[in-house]
């Protein structure tokens, strides 16, 4: 019985060490591709999908800097994550890990992603300029609806020459950006190619930026648009100089409000 004992013995010690050996003690790879969306109070964390096949879920990470302690703030089994306690005006980094089944936990992503919600609204309706200068324009700072021709309108609806077109005054700027599936497409505002007529003509479906006198932007997706009146969505930066919907600050003084006139973007 003894050498029987002593035989077997080494079986057990060789599988016993075999069992540790194949403990995972590997963890999945870093998320790739980080991504946001500014919504109104939140934010829409987005990555690509892990190619790890015992890949269990991901945890979603906020800072409030770039070099700041980053605090969990959900944990998900597949991209995206809304961020709901994110607050309009509030600049949020972000960062993205993965763990497996055995609880091992990938490194952040090392991708420099911050967004800064902000405000938006629906089915807003202004007024064609000519025919009810009341109900003509719209300031996003106050999110209502101004008459076109008052010093704190954004941007206005007005007929030109037979034209339905959206427009500014000459101490901001406007740019179409073509059609978008939804609001949230552009994410943006561009360096370059503004309309050099302060207008631009509004078409379903089309989404505009507008540059605002006070170094903001907005945007604006035209719902529908007739001889009388044209309807959008909007979303608006409440936030100066930082990077969603935003191009580099004038010097100060560049961009000086002026008293609006009579109709016409280029008074």
């Amino acid at each position: 019985m003894k050498s029987f004992i002593l035989a077997i013995l080494p079986f057990f010690i060789l599988a016993g060490c075999r069992i540790q050996s194949e403990v995972d003690s590997t963890p999945p790879p870093i998320p790739q591709g980080i991504r946001t969306v500014s919504l109104d109070n939140a934010v829409e964390i987005s990555w690509l999908p892990s190619q790890a096949g015992d890949l269990s879920g991901y945890d979603v990470w906020r800072s409030g800097s770039q070099n700041g302690h980053y605090v969990n703030i959900g944990t998900v089994h597949h991209s995206p994550f809304v961020d709901n306690t994110a607050v309009n005006g509030t600049t949020y980094y972000y960062a993205v890990s993965a763990f497996d089944f055995a609880d091992n936990e990938s490194d952040l992503s090392t991708e420099l992603v911050y967004d800064t919600p902000r405000p938006e609204g629906y089915s807003v309706r202004l007024s064609e300029a000519t025919s009810n200068p009341a109900l003509g324009g719209y300031d996003f700072s106050a999110y209502t609806v101004t008459r076109y021709d008052d010093n704190a309108t954004d941007v206005f609806f007005e007929d030109v020459s037979g034209r339905l077109s959206l427009s500014v005054w000459s101490d901001a700027d406007v740019q179409d950006m073509g059609y978008t599936s939804s609001l949230d497409e552009i994410t943006v505002a561009p360096a370059v190619g503004w309309s050099p007529t302060k207008s631009a003509e509004a078409i379903a479906g089309h989404t505009y930026v507008v540059w605002t006198w006070d170094n903001h932007f907005a945007k604006v997706r035209v719902i529908s648009v007739s001889t009388t009146d044209v309807t959008f969505d909007w979303a608006y930066q409440t936030s100066i100089g930082n990077p969603e919907l935003k191009r580099a600050p004038l010097q100060s003084g560049t961009r000086i409000p002026i008293k609006r006139g009579g109709l016409g973007a280029s008074d």
